[in-house]
């Protein structure tokens, strides 16, 4: 993996800037994208006193136009793309019957139309190298969780996206993963959005008790080297995978049941 270069999106922070520093920690130079230059460019200084190889350009990935100047700016800076990782996202937490429609439309730019945007541009270059492109999706991805309809109708996307992208490309040499972290400490829940469109502001879930963003970074480092097509990380994710196999209508209580105990539950 080293001497690669990973292209990462969401990267200012959570598990997007674990990445950043796992990807430069392990030999690779890593060019960012995300809204908050100063953000990145803060991210970058940090990885280059380390002696790793690291660049920055400010994108939303919703704008079709801003994804692709995106990566070729990072073509351009190192030469080549081995590897992009989709993880820009945003959430939402609402009851369908309370969100407005441009809300889902909102995180279905970012999540669904940000992935699209920057693997098809990246993918010439992928396929030049034969090399990985991933998409950090979601336990939400696997199954439908209540309140956050908009969410996991974009990942349950991404993940039929991803799917025929790389049954598309057998023989091409490309390689594409699957991410699915599971409850990760992240900033994701605080700015996800409500019924209304504003961002909730803080984090139902006691963040110091479920995984870190830097062993999810870690996990899907090792994940993209060893070319898996799909990770499933937590222990709650693992069963959610075995339970929507053969437990249906379980599962739905059980997640139910589950996301009715967040504190401030749109439902109970």
């Amino acid at each position: 993996m080293k001497n690669k270069v990973a292209v990462i999106t969401g990267a200012s922070s959570g598990i997007g800037k674990a990445l950043a520093y796992a990807f430069a920690g392990h030999g690779l130079s890593v060019f960012l994208g995300a809204r908050s230059g100063d953000k990145l460019e803060e991210i970058v200084s940090e990885i280059k006193a380390k002696g790793g190889k690291a660049a920055f350009s400010s994108v939303d990935v919703a704008i079709e136009n801003d994804c692709k100047n995106f990566i070729l700016n990072a073509k351009e800076t190192f030469g080549k793309i081995d590897v992009l990782i989709n993880n820009a996202g945003i959430s939402m937490r609402a009851l369908f019957a309370d969100t407005s429609p441009d809300v889902i439309k909102r995180v279905m730019a970012v999540n669904f139309w940000g992935t699209v945007y920057c693997t098809k541009y990246a993918l010439p270059f992928l396929l030049e190298t034969k090399g990985s492109v991933v998409a950090v999706s979601s336990v939400a991805g696997i199954k439908g969780l209540p309140g956050r309809t908009g969410y996991s109708a974009s990942k349950f996307a991404i993940h039929g996206f991803m799917e025929s992208l790389r049954i598309e490309n057998r023989k091409t040499g490309l390689h594409v993963l699957m991410a699915y972290p599971g409850f990760t400490a992240s900033n994701i829940r605080n700015t996800a959005l409500v019924a209304d469109g504003s961002e909730q502001g803080k984090s139902p879930l006691e963040e110091g008790k479920i995984m870190s963003a830097e062993k999810v970074a870690e996990h899907i480092y090792h994940s993209v080297k060893k070319r898996k097509s799909s990770m499933v990380l937590t222990s709650e994710g693992k069963l959610t995978v075995f339970l929507s196999k053969f437990f249906t209508g379980f599962l739905d209580k059980l997640v139910y049941n589950h996301m009715a105990k967040e504190p401030g539950s749109p439902f109970k």
